[in-house]
């Protein structure tokens, strides 16, 4: 009941920041694959609601979101490291920048350019997850000069810090380039100009290539049933625990209620808070499907209340 299960689909770039970090890693782990839009049912019973790509499952523990993902996988594998040159703690401060500032922007570029090919329901789906219920495609359209050039400095910056014979943002690969190295990704497959774009960079781009060679680890294909059998079969192997200093004074056993911070339209998910910390939350939920299960989440970037 310890294998990764990762529920993702390929086109997802959150899903590939996750999927690299596993060849960093170099673990095996067992790969679900799910809808691009609403409805997923079978993600649905493990999740409570929670509809963003990826989950990682692991027995009937339940994590949501990449960050959460990502803490969790380098706790139970914590080498190779993720913080090669003692970068510990660091990367979290730049997953601030990569996963809100410049996500956001090369988000842009890649609807704003794309939107008269992309599925009705999957533009809708996701201009309103990324830009709110206010959306307004030709406005985007409109700043895409302004983008760019916001993304070109900062493309600067990370091939600047690559340049005069470093390999990786560190010593060797590590959680930063895994940051920067899916927004790269996301961009060079969903944008036609981004060839043109990218060769200002060349430092930038000869990382890219050294990144793509790491892989995705050794991955082997689930049936989603499969996965929900694992989580019935399994109880949740999280112990109860609680923070004194919790500025909120959620305790084990509140009703609680847990969002991601923004206007998505990201449903709430309500459990029993079950362990309390600085970093993550993590709630008990029941399903006839599958039982008893705990979904983690990140305290960052996510609205915990109490019910």
């Amino acid at each position: 009941m310890s294998d990764i299960i990762l529920h993702h689909y390929p086109q997802s770039p959150v899903a590939e920041k996750v999927r690299v970090a596993l060849g960093v890693k170099k673990l095996s782990w067992r790969s679900v694959q799910i809808p691009r839009v609403p409805p997923k049912p079978d993600l649905m019973p493990l999740t409570g609601g929670y509809r963003r790509t990826p989950v990682m499952q692991i027995g009937a523990d339940v994590y949501c979101d990449s960050q959460c993902i990502l803490r969790e996988i380098d706790r139970r594998h914590p080498e190779p490291t993720f913080y090669p040159g003692g970068g510990q703690g660091m990367p979290w401060v730049l997953s601030r920048w990569s996963d809100a500032i410049l996500f956001d922007q090369i988000v842009r570029i890649v609807l704003g350019f794309s939107a008269e090919e992309m599925p009705a329901d999957l533009l809708e789906d996701r201009a309103r997850l990324y830009f709110g219920p206010d959306w307004n495609m030709e406005t985007v359209k409109a700043s895409l000069p302004h983008t760019l050039a916001q993304i070109r400095a900062q493309f600067g910056w990370v091939n600047e810090r690559l340049s005069h014979g470093r390999d990786f943002i560190l010593v060797e690969p590590g959680l930063p380039d895994v940051l920067v190295y899916y927004l790269v990704w996301f961009l060079r497959g969903r944008w036609e100009g981004s060839g043109d774009f990218m060769s200002e960079f060349p430092a930038l781009e000869a990382w890219e290539e050294r990144m793509k060679a790491i892989g995705h680890g050794d991955p082997s294909e689930m049936d989603a049933g499969e996965a929900l059998d694992i989580a019935r079969d399994a109880e949740p192997r999280t112990p109860q625990a609680g923070d004194p200093r919790d500025p909120q004074k959620i305790e084990p056993g509140m009703n609680v209620s847990v969002v991601p911070e923004g206007d998505g339209g990201d449903p709430e998910v309500t459990g029993i808070a079950h362990s309390v910390s600085r970093e993550t939350i993590a709630i008990l939920r029941s399903n006839e499907r599958i039982g008893q299960i705990c979904v983690h989440f990140p305290r960052v970037g996510y609205r915990v209340a109490k019910l």
